[in-house]
């Protein structure tokens, strides 16, 4: 008789171990519905995570020079950063308002000249037949300015749950920082080994030091980006320089394509005021992009997120698809998390010793 006749035939699946299947891939289908539900809220919470890792050794530092008392470190550091970005706004809101009210006066003029053909718009859309093109078809870019004018509740909405973003991203930072060594502490006791608590500590540090680096040095390079165009703008005559340098400097911090958004914008509003202002412009913008490349970026980023740019290009992608301009800005850090996540898989598997920081911890003062 065959060898194989003698195994016994699987029985039916119990009836038990199918409800269960079912029962876990519904669970499954709610989870992830209920997280496509809350993405906005996970968004902020993602956000106010890596705000608070930035501020973390701030408010260490902070804390060990006020007693070790860490609300009163904690609040001195958000009403300190407070105060700077009013301060930061006050002198950037004051010409901008003054800038803002003068383009509001001359837009009817401007308008008027445009359609006339005159003026430095006007004349720009004469030379490349624009106007005529617009002329000719008047009627069919009214009907869809009038589509785009019932859009204006959307916009207002969309502006009401950014203003509730940041106002949610600002309380969970404040509340992360206050409760964050308690909850990294207690998430490290759960770890009974304690190779491996030591491990996940080290590897945290490594993580916090990484995103800490690169939130601080990008905001520094785009301060340098928008008051440099700032000042060059102002020289050139060209109008408006504080809100197209205020432009300048947020779309810098967006990796790769936002000093080129930036460079686009600022190229245009000279070109449009004077043929020597877009010669200056256009020299400044070849003279920072080398300033940017080579100087500003290793100097101030070297040290911190090293990624190799095809690393950079592809985490910059798969954000920007995940999450628009939010997965931009949070991809290098990300992938900056997943290189030192990764680097140490290598390094314990080659049984390499690694030095452990703390995290969770406050270090004794030097």
């Amino acid at each position: 008789m065959p060898a194989h006749s003698l195994r016994p035939r699987p029985g039916p699946v119990p009836v038990r171990t199918i409800l269960a299947t079912i029962g876990l891939v519904l669970l499954t289908a709610l989870a992830l519905l209920l997280l496509y539900d809350v993405r906005r809220v996970l968004v902020w919470i993602v956000v106010a995570v890596f705000f608070t890792v930035a501020l973390y050794p701030v408010v260490g530092w902070v804390e060990r020079h006020v007693g070790g008392h860490r609300t009163v470190a904690t609040l001195v550091v958000f009403l300190v950063g407070v105060l700077l970005l009013a301060g930061i706004l006050a002198l950037f809101v004051v010409p901008l308002v003054r800038e803002g009210t003068q383009l509001a006066t001359q837009l009817p003029d401007l308008v008027e000249q445009t359609r006339a053909g005159r003026g430095p718009i006007g004349s720009l859309l004469e030379r490349t037949h624009v106007l005529a093109y617009v002329q000719s078809h008047q009627q069919s870019i009214g009907s869809t300015l009038t589509g785009l004018g019932g859009s204006a509740t959307a916009v207002l909405s969309g502006i009401a749950t950014g203003v509730a973003g940041v106002v949610t991203v600002f309380v969970l930072a404040v509340l992360m920082v206050l409760e964050g060594p308690k909850v990294v502490s207690g998430l490290l006791n759960l770890i009974d080994d304690d190779e491996a608590r030591e491990r996940v500590r080290r590897v945290s540090a490594d993580c916090a030091k990484s995103i800490t680096g690169y939130i601080s040095g990008n905001l520094l390079i785009s301060i340098i980006c928008g008051g440099l165009t700032y000042a060059v703008l102002k020289i050139s005559g060209v109008p408006f320089a504080g809100l197209i340098a205020l432009f300048v400097g947020i779309a810098d911090l967006i990796p790769l394509v936002g000093a080129t958004i930036g460079a686009i914008a600022a190229l245009v509003a000279a070109g449009i005021h004077s043929t020597g202002a877009l010669i200056a412009v256009a020299i400044f913008v070849v003279l920072y992009q080398q300033l940017e490349n080579h100087v500003l970026q290793p100097v101030i980023l070297s040290r911190t997120v090293k990624l190799n740019p095809l690393a950079v290009l592809v985490a910059i992608l798969v954000g920007v698809e995940l999450g628009g301009i939010l997965g931009a800005l949070l991809a290098i850090p990300v992938a900056g998390i997943v290189q030192v996540i990764l680097r140490d898989v290598w390094s314990h598997r080659r049984g390499e010793p690694k030095a452990v920081p703390t995290v969770g911890e406050e270090r004794e003062p030097a």
